[in-house]
């Protein structure tokens, strides 16, 4: 359903079409194909799609004090790519493991969590947790202070393997540290484990509201954009439907 792979499939049904006594119609799929693609690529689309998303939570306040823990969720490091090269590979969202650094520094006191295992649907050895460590290592973060969840595979098992491990006390404040965009349904997924923590959102894909109508002049951009975002939307409604959220979009002002 993300909207790369969709206009591949679309584009060689329409194809397929051409050549059968249907053409006329693939002629009109190749066409409503070629439209949908170049908006995806270079429209605002994308925008529109992302920013409800990443606008929900906004900055973290640090003048409400200090954390007593900080929860870091995966999605940066490439496993399989890590274990062939036997060496940390990013792939993408970097910010997830510069925030944790900076903060480790500010707050000496709290505790640095990094939940991540593996997402593949075929299990491997390879785990995000155990490449992730060193890059934070690397960046300042202690070894004996870094706790390790490497068992989960989705944010649903974040919420819930981390929550086990760490046993947060009432009163203790936690911050959870995810791209912007992924904020609203992370955040939700912990309201609904029972684990009461505040957003540190990082990652932003766009500038904020002036960039809505912003076209871009590199395709790949914006359908990486969109994808993000249809990706993100497929997972909220996923989520809302299994009730592992309590709303479509979850909102501030609950944590």
């Amino acid at each position: 359903m993300l909207p790369i792979n969709l206009l591949v499939e679309l584009g060689i049904l329409s194809v397929v079409l051409m050549a059968t006594r249907f053409a006329a119609l693939g002629r009109r799929l190749a066409v409503v194909t070629l439209v949908v693609l170049g908006l995806a690529a270079f429209s605002p689309l994308g925008n529109f799609l992302i920013y409800p998303l990443e606008s929900r939570f906004p900055a973290w306040d640090p003048s409400r004090g200090a954390p007593d823990g900080i929860i870091v969720l995966g999605g940066s490091v490439d496993t399989d790519l890590s274990a062939a090269h036997r060496t940390p590979v990013v792939a993408h969202a970097a910010d997830r493991l510069f925030a944790p650094a900076e903060l480790a520094r500010r707050y000496p006191n709290a505790r640095i969590v990094f939940t991540g295992g593996s997402a593949n649907l075929v299990s491997t050895e390879a785990r995000e947790a155990d490449y992730s460590a060193p890059i934070l290592e690397n960046l300042g973060i202690p070894k004996q202070r870094l706790i390790l969840e490497r068992n989960s595979r989705n944010t649903w098992e974040n919420a819930i393997f981390t929550k086990q491990m760490v046993d947060p006390k009432p009163g203790e404040r936690w911050l959870l540290v995810t791209s912007a965009f992924h904020m609203p349904r992370s955040m939700g997924i912990f309201r609904t484990a029972g684990f009461d923590v505040e957003a540190y959102p990082v990652d932003w894909r766009m500038g904020g509201r002036d960039d809505l109508f912003s076209f871009t002049n590199i395709g790949a951009d914006g359908l990486r954009r969109t994808d993000v975002a249809v990706r993100e939307w497929i997972g909220l409604v996923a989520y809302r439907l299994m009730g592992r959220i309590g709303e479509l979009l979850p909102e501030p002002g609950k944590d």
